[in-house]
């Protein structure tokens, strides 16, 4: 009986799988009309609106059947709050009430329905929701109740000044483009995106005439952006398939394994196989980025050479995750939306112990697997040892580009080796497995880590920023006095002249 059960819920589970996949590529498809035929100059927002919204819910009911509703009642409930309650306190409750619906929607799914399935659900979708849903709250709070001054700059750019209208806010939460597989993105850049607002802001590059976008008001196509990542959609799946097999994950606790490899081995191993696992990360992430760019949402500017930028809501930039030197560099473009999401809604935000704050957070964002919390608690010590040897460490090694060069090789493998033992739990979802393969590696990252974080300790953070702020402040006045000073010099030379 129950092995009749399991095979039931593992081909309901396929079908999941297989539903997204052609959910996706239709969206892909989708997304080309949308942008030809429904492209700003040619109807109204609302249009566009009322499009994109009905499109998502089908879409997510032939992916998810009924379950979809549950999408609608956890956007409903949150936008009842935002519209009863005060705008002071209504980021605290929708933050309470979107992700502990989504963990009651987690719990139920793992231990009452198909615990360690670990493929498509209903719940995916409702974790980007969740996060549009505090993202939001957090920004009208910033935009409607808190003193500009009291912004950062970051937050002055995200911040809104008016409540949505209910079709603004279900169409930002469920529009086709994301509905199944994110990403996540700003309000601003959405109604932006939907209005056909020129291009008001670029993030991540500097403002240089015409450059950067901020002057160009032309409408680059896409075409190019989307083959592209749609050939790199196609390398992660076929890498996936056929290398994944090879090299699975649970070896690494196979008993006969960890008793006659040599540790080296172990260590080689470990990095293989969890290096197979990225690329259907890769795959999702990559389509639904494409997905959003063939509809013509995600452009970000153009580089210096002119060429279109499509990455204002890219999940991910591949090499610089396989190539990154350190912890932070690797979570820094690893997931990118949800990392933006963590610190604007807690890291920026949470006055005490941020780092754990924001792990803690995300363990509880991502489900009830006991293998998530394993993982995010081991990412603050390994968060917290790199951090303590970049800051002490580093600057030893920038006097010369062989030192950098050797630093930078040590590093890598440093951080490759580490964000493999961090994650094993979290591919093993299970405490029992997880500490297995903890034990066998006699705890000694985490041993190492919390020596490091002793041995070298880092001025808080807050003690960081006023720092900082205080070399801001002094640095007009610096400027003055080199000024007076340079001044004063060419008085005094020009009369003894």
């Amino acid at each position: 009986m129950k092995k009749t059960m399991r095979s039931s819920i593992s081909f309901d589970s396929q079908a999941v799988v297989v539903n997204f996949v052609v959910c996706q590529l239709f969206a892909l498809l989708t997304a080309f009309g949308f942008r030809l035929y429904l492209h700003p100059s040619k109807t109204s927002p609302f249009v566009r609106h009322v499009v994109a919204t009905l499109l998502g819910f089908y879409f997510a009911l032939f992916c998810f059947g009924w379950y979809a509703l549950h999408f609608l009642v956890q956007s409903g409930l949150t936008y009842g709050i935002m519209i009863l309650t005060g705008v002071e306190h209504m980021h605290k409750y929708c933050l309470v009430v979107a992700l502990g619906y989504l963990s009651f929607c987690q719990i139920t799914r793992v231990y009452v329905f198909d615990y360690g399935m670990y493929s498509a659900d209903f719940t995916g979708p409702m974790m980007v929701i969740t996060q549009k849903i505090t993202s939001l709250t957090f920004e009208i709070h910033d935009g409607m109740c808190r003193k500009e001054e009291q912004l950062t700059p970051n937050q002055k750019i995200l911040a809104i000044k008016r409540m949505p209208s209910l079709l603004e806010y279900f169409s930002y939460n469920c529009n086709f483009m994301g509905i199944l597989a994110g990403p996540t993105c700003s309000y601003n850049d959405y109604i932006a995106f939907i209005e056909g607002t020129p291009c008001r802001r670029h993030r991540d590059q500097q403002t240089n005439g015409k450059a950067n976008g901020r002057h160009k008001q032309t409408d680059p196509s896409p075409n190019i952006e989307v083959v592209r990542k749609l050939a790199t959609c196609f390398f992660s799946l076929m890498v996936f398939l056929s290398v994944c097999k090879v090299f699975p994950v649970e070896r690494n606790i196979d008993d006969d394994f960890i008793a006659t490899t040599p540790f080296y081995a172990q260590v080689v191993y470990l990095y293989l196989s969890m290096l197979t696992t990225r690329p259907k990360y890769y795959f999702v992430w990559t389509l639904a980025d494409a997905i959003n760019n063939a509809a013509g949402f995600g452009f970000n500017g153009y580089t210096s050479d002119g060429s279109p930028r499509w990455d204002l809501i890219s999940n991910l930039r591949i090499m610089d995750i396989e190539f990154a030197t350190s912890f932070k560099m690797f979570l820094d473009n690893w997931n990118i939306q949800t990392a933006h999401w963590l610190k604007r809604v807690c890291y920026e935000r949470c006055p005490y112990n941020p780092t754990a704050a924001t792990f803690i957070l995300s363990a509880m964002w991502h489900g009830a697997y006991p293998g998530y919390y394993l993982t995010f608690l081991t990412g603050i010590v390994v968060t917290l040892a790199a951090r303590a040897m970049r800051h002490n460490v580093r600057p030893h090694f920038l006097g010369s580009p062989s030192h950098k060069l050797v630093y930078d090789v040590i590093t890598w493998a440093g951080t490759q080796i580490a964000i493999c033992y961090t994650v094993v739990p979290f591919v093993l979802l299970s405490v029992g497995p997880s500490m297995k393969f903890y034990r066998s590696w006699y705890f000694s990252v985490h041993i190492g880590c919390v020596l490091l974080a002793v041995a070298l300790p880092v001025k808080p953070r807050h003690l960081r920023l006023k720092e900082q702020q205080k070399g801001l402040h002094l640095a007009p006045i610096l400027s003055h006095v080199d000024s007076t000073s340079t001044d004063s010099n060419c008085n005094q030379k020009t009369k003894a002249t």
